[in-house]
């Protein structure tokens, strides 16, 4: 086969032998320098898994659910920054996986998902586990294709890993007929190098003249504040970032899926912003006069209403996709361009730029960000009998020093996590936040543990999420995988519960779980180590020893004070300025 035009320029024009489609599909993953694939086996993919067996080079994963193949190939590339790889069938496989392609989708995480697709003479014809797998995921991908041609396949393949890969990234889908891998007709391979598509041309730079005037805002700056995003992580900026808020000595916030990108440690963090973000870092984003964001999109997690967001800045917005700027809030300097990029040029012209402003304006801004910090709005009981789930968390961190990776699922956990678990950094915080997804701790765990099987490893869920996936802990056993599960155990979907509690007076509607299994014994089923503690004295023991079975799955049923709520917390409609704190504090405290 002959690569013509400008998407093939500079393919390797010798034919390396001929191949049968399964076999393409393979070699094309090595030649990606793919490490593993996640997966499970159906009809449609029967001739590309034979090609697995024969070839024996990629290293598959059998997971027990579709969804979970495609989260932990999530989990794998948001703990590396390596494109994940998940393969599975026609219809019900394909649809399984949707939840987890949308999960990556919403949170821009580089993934390559192979479908299989029935015979292309019987699609349309309602064929056996047949269904529209490009319509169905057109709207969760940045971009799918359907291989009609055996002799289009290893194209395609480079093209779905150089678009999943570049500018925002994002799952792409391949949907494969069975005939295209028949292993009875084969093509010369060829695989190219380099590629360019006329139709997709992402921005590598940043303006020059934008940079400049965001330099010119940033010495101008009274009240700054850096707002940083999951970008940050994603666009490997985290040291560019580091060096730019140390030169500049503003206060940074962050998102959810910002964590890490700035050590959360450093006195110059003021904490995660938004719905349940802190006092100061919410109050200094309302009253700031020029933000600085960079690798965020401005969601209603983050913005609150938006009438009342930032009410008095200028707002500089970098970021690789032009198509985030502006669309949720007015940018009066938008900078398109890879972060890493963008910052090395915006932290040289700073330095450059001379003379520097004064810096009183900025001590007095610390110093009304300090009274802020004073409020304590992450206070909990300490002496409470019943163990708090935020002293669950502290006591990960203490007994594992801060280093390990952390997946969770979704709800009061998560945000536990991300109030009282300093991550200091980049991709040591694996967890769903613009889907919300719930079961995808425990699979995304998985890619993380298999990416770095030396490291700890630990999956933060509840005991609602953690049933969604239940199924993994084969899987964990199969590859034993020596994950340690924190299950903060409070018998309710609990975000559900604080909702139910606040908003719609205390009817609790089917968020509490009557029928929960003794994990313990659930656990030890798998052929795992299963332990349970009910006393706060009992707590860092009981993770000592979880943590000190360096080769063994240990699921840790961590029973928690079911009445507890995640605070701050911005109730829908409202701005930074008008959070709602701990009942626990008082009068004199909040005036």
């Amino acid at each position: 086969m002959a690569l013509t035009g400008a998407e093939a320029d500079g393919a390797d024009a010798m034919a390396v032998e001929e191949l049968s489609g399964g076999e393409i599909v393979v070699q094309a993953l090595l030649d990606e320098g793919v490490e593993l694939v996640f997966g499970y086996p159906g009809g449609s993919v029967l001739h590309i898994y034979d090609a697995l067996f024969k070839r024996g080079s990629v290293r598959h994963i059998l997971v027990r659910h579709e969804q979970a193949a495609a989260h932990a190939a999530d989990g794998y590339a948001r703990a590396t920054g390596k494109c994940g790889v998940c393969l599975v069938t026609s219809g019900p496989g394909a649809t399984n996986a949707v939840t987890g392609i949308a999960t990556a989708y919403m949170d821009s995480i580089p993934m390559v998902v192979l479908t299989g697709q029935v015979p292309t003479p019987v699609i349309g014809s309602d064929a056996f586990q047949e269904v529209d797998t490009v319509g169905i995921t057109r709207p969760c991908v940045k971009h799918n294709f359907l291989v009609k041609d055996v002799r289009d396949l290893a194209l395609t393949i480079r093209k779905a890993f150089y678009i999943a890969t570049t500018g925002r990234p994002g799952p792409v889908v391949v949907d494969i007929p069975k005939d295209v891998t028949d292993p009875n007709v084969r093509v010369p391979y060829h695989y190219p190098r380099e590629i360019r598509m006329r139709s997709y041309n992402p921005v590598e730079k940043g303006h020059p003249g934008q940079i400049r005037k965001a330099v010119d805002l940033l010495l101008q700056a009274k009240r700054p504040v850096f707002y940083t995003g999951g970008g940050v992580v994603l666009g490997e900026g985290s040291t560019q970032l580091t060096e730019l808020v140390r030169a500049t000595g503003f206060p940074i916030t962050s998102t959810l899926m910002g964590l890490g990108a700035f050590p959360t440690t450093d006195g110059q963090f003021i904490g995660m912003l938004g719905m349940h973000g802190t006092y100061e870092a919410n109050m200094a984003m309302h009253e700031t006069d020029v933000l600085i964001a960079i690798g965020a999109r401005f969601d209603d997690r983050v913005t609150g209403k938006i009438e009342h967001f930032c009410p008095h800045a200028k707002v500089i917005h970098i970021d690789v996709d032009p198509s985030s700027i502006s669309k949720n809030v007015r940018v009066d300097v938008p900078i398109v361009g890879q972060v890493a990029s963008v910052l090395t040029d915006l932290l040289r012209l700073y330095r450059e730029r001379q003379p520097q402003p004064d810096a009183q304006p900025v001590a007095d801004w610390w110093a009304k960000i300090n009274e802020w910090r004073r409020l304590d709005c992450l206070r909990y009981d300490r002496a409470s009998a019943a163990i708090k789930p935020q002293f669950a968390i502290e006591t990960l961190h203490k007994v594992t020093s801060g280093e390990l990776y952390v997946t969770s699922d979704v709800g009061q956990h998560q945000m536990f996590v991300a109030q009282f678990h300093p991550f200091d950094k980049p991709r040591r915080w694996i967890n769903s936040g613009g889907l919300g997804t719930m079961g995808f701790g425990l699979p995304a765990a998985m890619g993380v543990q298999l990416a770095h099987p030396e490291a700890q490893v630990a999956c933060v869920s509840g005991d609602a999420s953690i049933l969604m996936c239940i199924q993994e802990l084969a899987t964990c056993q199969q590859y034993s995988l020596p994950i340690k599960v924190i299950l903060l155990n409070n018998g309710y979907m609990g975000m559900v519960r604080q909702w139910q509690e606040l908003f719609y007076e205390s009817r609790y509607s089917h968020s509490y779980v009557d029928a929960l299994p003794d994990f313990v014994k659930l656990a030890e089923s798998f052929g795992h180590v299963g332990m349970r503690v009910e006393r706060p004295a009992d707590l860092e023991g009981a993770m000592r020893d979880a943590f000190a079975m360096k080769d063994r799955f240990v699921f840790l049923d961590v029973v928690v004070d079911p009445t507890e709520n995640v605070y701050p917390m911005i109730v829908a409609g409202k701005g930074h300025h008008e959070m709602q704190l701990s009942p626990s504090l008082t009068e004199r405290e909040l005036s």
